[in-house]
């Protein structure tokens, strides 16, 4: 049974950076896809960034420039740096990873917050 343990949420001022982490367990195999998602109150889910196998990258036009994903050495781990944080990047942050190179995939994790004080 796949799990997904998130990390790294938390309150940071305006400006500031947070790096999320999130580690996939359970199977036996390398997830093609892996990608973080982000939901705010009142809002739906959506895509910040998604990563696929060979390393090629997609980010939401609203966090070019300020947030990197990049995937870890076991390959089962993925990583959000956020840097230059605003108040609307609070939400929850959810990590999705999945067996192919769509997305989002069929696993997710349980959600950790991200607050921006201004």
């Amino acid at each position: 049974q796949v799990q997904l343990v998130e990390s790294g949420g938390g309150l940071v001022q305006s400006g500031g950076s947070l790096r999320l982490s999130c580690a996939a367990s359970g199977s036996i195999f390398s997830f093609d896809a892996m990608g973080w998602y982000r939901q705010a109150p009142g809002k739906q889910r959506e895509l910040v960034a998604a990563i696929i196998s060979g390393g090629v990258t997609n980010y939401a036009n609203f966090v070019k420039g300020r947030f990197a994903i990049s995937r870890g050495p076991t390959k089962n781990t993925v990583y959000l740096q956020m840097n230059n944080l605003k108040p609307e990047d609070t939400a929850v942050y959810y990590c999705n990873v999945g067996y192919s190179s769509s997305y989002p995939g069929a696993y997710w994790g349980q959600g950790t917050q991200v607050t921006v004080s201004s």
